[in-house]
């Protein structure tokens, strides 16, 4: 299986691509993990990525590129499939995306899209916090601590994420409209695109995405 994961921040990709990884048994290919990897490095690519980083600035495509060219060429990801989140964020990150695997001679299986609508957006991340030490997350309504401010798992601190604020969302919600929505397009134009309703449930989500990754997988085995 060879996909991306798509939807604005809060939609749930996090816990969605945990399932999908673990049911398919794909390599999952998150943006930050492969950024943190680099920076730890000491790779040419990992110093190149480690010095944008510590400065605070945004690491340039071809970087990310390279990085993301590194993981898809190990065997190990290969003979497993991936599992693509965080990345692309941009149409031209897409179409390098496009070169690189026609290049590695791999194709997408599908892009799921998880369609959620802001103000249920705002509601789950304002009410999310983090505990500082073992980074567990919780929510406020839906999964609270069991002692208020207190994480159950290490007793650390709860506390919410700066990005976590009203404000910052909805700038970041601008952000996802801008440059991530006109990949929804692009998908759907190759066909490959798959829109899940992530206003459900954790669960109903799931289900609703081995569905429709079934029917896809039956159509490409009988092509």
């Amino acid at each position: 299986m060879r996909m991306i994961l798509l939807g604005p921040p809060g939609a749930g990709k996090g816990t969605q691509a945990h399932y999908l990884v673990e049911k398919y048994g794909m390599y999952h290919l998150s943006t930050g993990d492969i950024l943190r990897e680099a920076k730890e490095a000491d790779s040419e690519l990992g110093r190149q990525a480690k010095a944008y980083m510590d400065k605070g600035e945004l690491v340039p495509d071809e970087i990310v590129i390279g990085l993301v060219r590194e993981k898809l060429q190990d065997p190990s990801v290969r003979l497993v499939g991936f599992l693509l989140d965080g990345f692309p964020r941009t149409l031209a990150q897409a179409k390098a995306l496009d070169e690189l695997l026609d290049e590695l001679d791999q194709e997408l299986v599908a892009v799921v899209n998880l369609e959620v609508q802001p103000v249920t957006i705002v509601e789950r991340l304002a009410k999310r916090r983090v505990c500082r030490e073992c980074k567990a997350s919780f929510h406020l309504e839906f999964n609270p601590p069991e002692t208020e401010g207190i994480c159950d798992y290490c007793g650390g601190e709860l506390y919410q994420r700066s990005d976590d604020q009203e404000e910052t969302i909805l700038r970041r919600l601008n952000v996802y409209q801008q440059q991530t929505e006109p990949l929804i397009t692009y998908y759907d134009q190759k066909g490959l695109l798959v829109n899940i309703d992530g206003e459900r449930s954790v669960e109903e989500v799931s289900e609703a995405i081995t569905k429709q990754l079934e029917e896809l997988t039956d159509k490409h085995d009988c092509a």
